[in-house]
């Protein structure tokens, strides 16, 4: 088959890559408010929104590269990315860059890579595969192989410490696995296990990761320590009201009450410019974004490509709805971006492979009809 195929463009989920592009042109936006402050000398800007659609250009180099080849020759890079993705946390962990704390990044001199982003990969990669040559429900075999190999980059990624990403690895591979299907003897006794280990999960936590919780629970017995992030951010979506204080007007935002404005509570700015009316439409076009990958999960024609689309689907759903929830109180803060609206480099570029992919599986599934 040619790569220039012209079937390739026709089979293309064009609806699909329209409402990617026009979340990240408001989330572009969003930042260019995000980025702003408001002093006595006026207003000053910052380069986030500029970097950002920086990383949007590279995030489309990524987006052709991901959906100009057929996907199935992933099945076997599958593990050596798996590979080179541990060794990569392995890396960050004894030499990489510590920022706030944290070591996760490696320095590459024109930007900081963040090996993290790529486990998320190569973990939807080798989680598609191992289902695909499983053709019956998870037994406790297989259910178990598959569960070893995705926390070995989990417990790497727990200890720089990142627990968001580390959960939002485990949550896109269990969502695979449950969407595939699990032995009903083996998800029930797995579920009875959880529930009764929770407990002991608290004291494996680091003592930030406690408070977060102990915030969630009551943000207000620490309103100018702990709870603080989450204070501002509810205040900043509430005084948004109906219509939003319009752009550019987020006082909240602007006169820094509201930390971390341009990665993770980036929503908020959006909810404190744009009120009610404006978050509902930013929900609904997100909605219609998952609708069409779920459209490209239907319409795929084999197995390999039908799992990279769900994995890809369960990447960006438990993204949404995991940062939504911790903007507006409803779940612990753990640190997630909201694809296309928060500002990052290799989260942006991987957002737009994720999607190459998708767009990928969309494109090819004309070849199955003539096979």
């Amino acid at each position: 088959m040619s790569p220039f195929d012209r079937r390739l463009f026709t089979h293309l989920n064009w609806t699909l890559l329209l409402w990617s592009l026009a979340l990240f042109g408001l989330g572009v936006m969003n930042l260019y408010s995000a980025s702003s402050l408001r002093g006595e000398g006026g207003m000053t800007t910052y380069s986030f929104y500029q970097k950002q659609m920086l990383w949007g250009l590279f995030g489309m180099g990524g987006l052709i590269i991901c959906s100009s080849f057929d996907y199935r020759h992933l099945r076997s890079l599958a593990w050596p990315l798996y590979w080179v993705s541990l060794g990569l946390l392995l890396t960050v962990l004894l030499t990489g860059e510590s920022i706030y704390g944290a070591s996760r990044w490696i320095d590459l001199g024109l930007f900081h890579f963040q090996p993290t982003e790529l486990a998320k990969l190569s973990c939807l990669l080798l989680t598609a595969l191992l289902l695909t040559r499983t053709p019956t429900l998870l037994a406790w075999s297989s259910l178990g192989r598959i569960m070893a190999l995705i926390l070995l980059p989990v417990g790497l990624i727990i200890v720089q410490p990142d627990l968001g990403s580390g959960l939002n690895i485990l949550l896109l591979a269990g969502g695979m696995m449950f969407y595939h299907g699990i032995r009903p003897r083996v998800f029930w006794t797995l579920s009875l296990a959880a529930i009764a280990l929770m407990p002991l999960g608290w004291f494996g936590l680091q003592d930030y990761q406690k408070e977060r919780i102990l915030t969630f629970l009551n943000p207000e017995t620490d309103p100018l320590g702990a709870g603080y992030n989450i204070l501002q951010s509810q205040i900043a979506i509430g005084s948004g009201q109906t219509w939003g204080k319009g752009f550019l007007e987020g006082t909240q935002s602007q006169l820094r009450f509201l930390p971390e404005k341009h990665t993770d509570f980036v929503f908020a700015v959006f909810g404190e410019e744009w009120g009610f009316a404006g978050t509902i439409l930013l929900l609904i076009l997100f909605c219609l974004f998952l609708y069409q990958i779920i459209m490209v999960i239907q319409d795929s024609k084999d197995r390999f490509g039908h799992y990279l689309a769900v994995g890809v689907f369960f990447y960006f759903f438990w993204q949404i709805a995991i940062n939504m929830g911790m903007v507006l109180g409803l779940l612990p803060v753990v640190g997630i971006p909201l694809p296309f609206l928060s500002y990052g480099g290799t989260s942006t570029l991987i957002n737009f492979c994720f999607l190459g992919l998708a767009l990928n599986v969309s494109m090819r599934r004309f070849v199955f009809k003539t096979d």
